[in-house]
């Protein structure tokens, strides 16, 4: 994946969505997957504050994708000067197997909870048509990217990419020094961490959807801070 580059600094490859999801819309099996890619995606020279975002957060079982679950669903849309929380959306999950007590004592979602909910792949092809055409704003890529491409090689047989404003990495590329190796421990990157260094308000965690409501709010900080609004999105996406 290309590199994000801070302040509007060329990089080192372009990362051409665009044209990579035209090529998986010719390969995907019929269905909502295909679909998504036949959606499209904006072209990498369209400006940051020109390009749809959708902040989604998870959460899960665990952090494995190949034995954990995803269990909830939250997505909010965004620019980099509005956030539409009328366009919410929040989806549970029933998973296949019984909660284990350190997760649930994480996100505090119970058996009771989900008992009614729908499995993910009665709900997955819905949460596709909600993400399509969006540039996705997660808070850590590693986690919402593998549980969702996992979930699509299970579910459609194929996979599900996206490209991703991480406010994780933006953040480190922001405050992450070479000589704090030398003078201790560097700044934490976790998403309340980070918002109290822009005087964000502090909400309960591991909820997902005040999480990606977390992260919507996060990444305009960036924005203000370190990011140019007016730059080829491609500059900042992965």
């Amino acid at each position: 994946m290309g590199r994000i580059a801070l302040n509007n600094k060329p990089k080192v490859d372009v990362q051409d969505w665009q044209s990579m999801f035209a090529e998986w819309a010719e390969e995907a099996p019929e269905g909502p997957l295909k679909r998504y890619y036949q959606a499209g995606m904006v072209p990498p020279n369209t400006a940051l504050k020109d390009t749809p975002l959708l902040a989604l957060d998870l959460e899960t079982t665990g952090l494995d994708p190949s034995t954990d679950e995803i269990i909830s669903l939250g997505l909010i849309p965004l620019n980099n000067k509005t956030i539409r929380c009328q366009g919410a959306k929040y989806w549970m999950a029933k998973p296949e197997r019984s909660l284990n007590a350190e997760s649930v004592t994480i996100h505090e979602i119970t058996h009771a909870e989900l008992a009614e909910a729908p499995p993910l792949h009665a709900i997955l092809d819905e949460i596709l048509v909600a993400l399509a055409n969006q540039v996705i704003v997660v808070h850590c890529v590693a986690i919402e990217r593998q549980f969702l491409l996992k979930a699509a090689m299970d579910i459609y047989g194929y996979p599900f990419y996206f490209p991703v404003l991480d406010t994780m990495d933006i953040e480190r590329q922001a405050v992450y020094k070479p000589w704090w190796k030398r003078f201790g421990r560097p700044p934490s990157l976790r998403l309340d961490a980070c918002r109290q260094r822009y005087k964000l308000p502090r909400y309960k965690a591991h909820h997902a959807l005040t999480d990606a409501l977390s992260s919507a709010e996060l990444l305009q900080a960036q924005i203000a801070y370190h990011l140019d609004p007016t730059a080829d999105i491609s500059n900042y996406w992965v």
